[in-house]
């Protein structure tokens, strides 16, 4: 019996998903962002509010921020930039954390953004050295 061993190139096509994965995540939080600052009463809570008690243009605003820098980073996975790779899994963390306390506002959005973001580390986290 022999070990097997994969060539480098075996997964690039994980590591494209990957990137494809960050850039889709980057213009959901995008889309998430602008439609906060634009219509304020678009995301109403029906329970006790969020876990933080913040304008909802603020939250616009740290959504919208987030996904530019999400989609920065997707473009570095591309090229296969170990920043990429780094800033891709920590605005993910952050993005499935902030998405976690917005979840009051719109649950089922904010859940498949926070299955995105699992997805996103686990991929940049696996298989993103294999870009280069």
């Amino acid at each position: 019996m022999t070990a097997q061993t994969t060539r480098p190139g075996d997964r690039l096509g994980m590591v494209i998903f990957s990137g494809v994965i960050v850039m889709l995540l980057g213009s959901f939080q995008l889309i998430e962002g602008i439609v906060a600052i634009i219509r304020d009463d678009y995301y109403l809570t029906t329970s006790s509010g969020l876990a933080f008690d913040i304008d909802y243009t603020v939250w616009g605003v740290f959504h919208s921020a987030l996904g530019l820098l999400t989609m920065a980073a997707g473009v570095g996975v591309f090229r296969g930039q170990t920043w990429a790779r780094v800033i891709g899994i920590g605005v993910a963390a952050l993005s499935a954390l902030g998405n976690l306390l917005f979840l009051p506002a719109h649950p089922f959005w904010c859940t498949v953004v926070i299955t995105i973001d699992v997805l996103v580390i686990h991929t940049l986290a696996v298989h993103g050295r294999e870009a280069r």
